[in-house]
């Protein structure tokens, strides 16, 4: 299992794309806080690159790979290791190659500019994104065989996740807008890993305050430490089941 691990993460971390990603997120990571006047634009300008590059570089990324790699797959199931052991490595050894990734692409000028609980919390949150959606890319590509269309749910899930679930929260309100609703947005906020981490993220930052009622709701939940353990727990369980899943799925799957 470990041998498989190292592989992996060798080969991921030697690709021209996750260099290019790399590279990308530290270029990008410095200019945000040399050209900002204060630390804080520059935390809102890289919070927004977190939230949308960083999903869709791990689900796209994690999706051609898996795919590209079913040969590979194929020769370590016809060895005599379990399919569950063979499943969780190949996603470990994703998994830490994009947090790698991002770590020296984010993590490091965040920690330059930024070392206090802020930016800790924006390097925890965009590792945790890059696991969740690397999960999500494994169950997609464990339920569809053929690579187009799997390449084509992947984009079609981190459109869901970044514009459209957006857009049917803000459907919601408007419907509903005679009844307080601020509260159930609470729950429905766990339904989407990036508005969890956008919450947990500007709550920091004090924008709170230029939320209204909805965020004085928001900074009542989630800043207290209830709130905290419980996003956390939401934001691992976006990783926990589709990984068990999609483990379930590729147990009984036939090759």
């Amino acid at each position: 299992m470990n041998k498989i691990i190292k592989y992996v993460i060798t080969d991921i971390l030697r690709n021209k794309i996750v260099v290019i990603y790399t590279v990308f997120l530290l270029a990008a990571s410095f200019s945000v806080f040399s050209l900002e006047d204060n630390s804080s634009k520059g935390r809102l300008s890289l919070l927004n690159i977190i939230l949308i590059v960083v999903p869709l570089v791990s689900i796209i990324f994690s999706t051609i790979y898996m795919y590209n790699s079913v040969e590979f797959i194929e020769l370590l199931v016809s060895q005599p290791l379990k399919r569950r052991s063979i499943w969780l490595s190949l996603f470990a050894g994703l998994a830490s190659s994009l947090s790698i990734a991002f770590f020296i692409g984010a993590g490091i000028p965040v920690l330059i500019y930024q070392a206090n609980m802020i930016g800790f919390t924006m390097i925890l949150t965009g590792i945790i994104l890059s696991v969740i959606f690397a999960a999500i890319a494994f169950l997609a590509t464990v339920k569809m065989r053929d690579k187009a269309k799997g390449i084509g749910a992947a984009i079609m899930l981190w459109l869901y996740f970044s514009l459209l679930f957006d857009g049917l929260v803000l459907f919601l309100l408007f419907q509903f807008a005679d009844y307080p609703m601020e509260k159930p947005m609470i729950g429905l906020s766990a339904l989407n890993p990036i508005d969890l981490s956008r919450i947990l993220i500007l709550l920091q930052l004090d924008v709170s305050a230029m939320m209204g009622y909805t965020g004085a709701v928001f900074k009542d939940f989630f800043g207290t430490s209830t709130g905290l353990v419980f996003s956390f727990f939401v934001l691992l369980s976006w990783i926990v089941i589709p990984v068990w899943y999609s483990t379930r799925k590729f147990n009984t799957k036939d090759l």
